[in-house]
């Protein structure tokens, strides 16, 4: 029986705040527009960023559930959580030193470091079941998202002056230094189930390969589960792609400012913080089904309103609801997958929730906005998305859960 244990609880959720504080910087807000603006110089930013979040994420899908497979047989989450922590660290501290027209170095540089953050989120979720029992996965996976909010808010006010003034490069060391202290928490305060594996490496490697095809081949049988990832698929699809373009849409279709963007992405982050502990609440009361099927129709607005705003301030209004949708979507879907998971394969379900589902279905998107948004527009690249809600919508109706 899990005991729920508010200091356990706290060390995890620090872990999603310095988390967060590297994807604020690095995959929606100062490295895209670095990137895409700076460091390309043909006019054809997006197009490159578009590969880059692509690649990355393809990398993760291929090794994720594998590497789910293999914490699951060794219990050694927090020991591929650490290297995958290492990763993005090194990355954005290397961020740094880019200059314009290195193209291929930015690109490859962003590819390990969000192959290592996003293949860490495998092992950090899977701890979830073992720190929370049924009834409260709702509440601690929102403060789980709420932390990682405030984490992303706390560094935006941390390199604001910095950006302001155009000092790029140190905002990229303030937030390795961010993300490197409070992923520490986690580390020492929260405890994990050990066991003894007497195999090989080379052995759980094949193990861990061999148990995703055996999930892929008997997902079948798990009939809400496979409806759920598919449907997971489609709208984490869109939701990431919001991620990545979202400042550069701000910045190149609406000609945001500087100071513009960073208003823009702090209140998005403080309307985040709010939205995930509300709808912790939210799903822990009405189920996670329900409220993921409110949030995509909150996304399924949010997508058409871009298309149609014109103005910085009708653009605030629309990032403000969707800042209420991002956190309480993806806390209720991590909360759907744990209350549909064995505990016994929670690592290698999850691997293959976060790491096919999750990162596969983030390797479409961006492509097709990135060749949409250079061949038609961005306002065209971005409702396109609704497709991807509305069908995630449709699939969610459709799941069958006994809470």
């Amino acid at each position: 029986m899990v005991t729920l244990k508010n200091s356990v609880v706290a060390a995890w959720s620090s872990f999603d705040f310095a988390h967060t504080s590297y994807s604020i910087i690095m995959v929606t807000f100062v490295y895209p527009l670095y990137f895409a603006n700076t460091i390309v110089t043909n006019g054809k930013g997006d197009l490159y960023w578009s590969i880059a979040m692509s690649t990355s994420m393809l990398i993760v899908a291929l090794l994720g559930p594998a590497l789910g497979a293999i914490a699951d047989e060794t219990r050694s989450k927090k020991k591929f959580l650490l290297v995958f922590t290492i990763v993005p660290i090194l990355g954005t501290a290397a961020a740094a030193f880019l200059q314009p027209g290195m193209i291929f170095a930015g690109m490859l540089l962003f590819i390990l470091a969000n192959a290592g953050y996003e293949g860490g989120t495998v092992f950090y979720d899977a701890f979830i079941p073992e720190i929370s029992p049924p009834e409260s996965m709702g509440r601690v996976s929102g403060y789980g998202f709420a932390a990682g909010y405030i984490g992303s808010l706390a560094t935006i006010f941390a390199t604001k002056d910095l950006l302001v003034s155009g000092n790029i490069s140190a905002s990229f060391l303030v937030t390795a230094g961010i993300f490197t202290l409070f992923a520490i928490p986690l580390f020492i305060f929260v405890p994990e189930q050990k066991k003894r594996s007497m195999l090989s490496s080379w052995t759980l490697v094949k193990r861990g390969f061999q148990e995703v095809i055996k999930t892929v081949r008997h997902i079948r049988k798990y009939r809400n589960l496979s409806i759920f990832l598919l449907a997971f698929f489609l709208y984490n699809d869109a939701v990431l792609t919001v991620i990545a373009f979202s400042g550069l849409y701000a910045k190149n279709t609406l000609h945001f400012t500087t100071a513009d963007l960073i208003t823009m992405f702090a209140m998005v982050q403080t309307v985040a913080i709010i939205g995930s502990i509300i709808f912790g609440y939210i799903t822990d009361l009405f189920g996670p089904k329900r409220t993921i099927m409110i949030t995509l129709v909150i996304w399924i607005g949010v997508v058409v309103a871009a298309y149609l705003t014109s103005t910085v301030t009708e653009f605030y209004i629309v990032a403000g609801v969707a800042g209420l949708a991002l956190g309480s979507s993806q806390s209720a879907s991590r909360s759907m997958m744990a209350l549909l998971t064995p505990i016994e394969h929670t690592a290698e379900f999850f691997g293959f929730y976060d790491g096919f589902c999750g990162k596969a279905s983030a390797v479409i998107g961006p492509l097709i906005f990135g060749a949409l948004s250079t061949g038609f527009g961005q306002r065209q690249a971005i409702i396109s998305l609704a497709a991807f809600f509305i069908v995630g919508l449709v699939l969610m109706r459709r799941v069958r859960v006994s809470v």
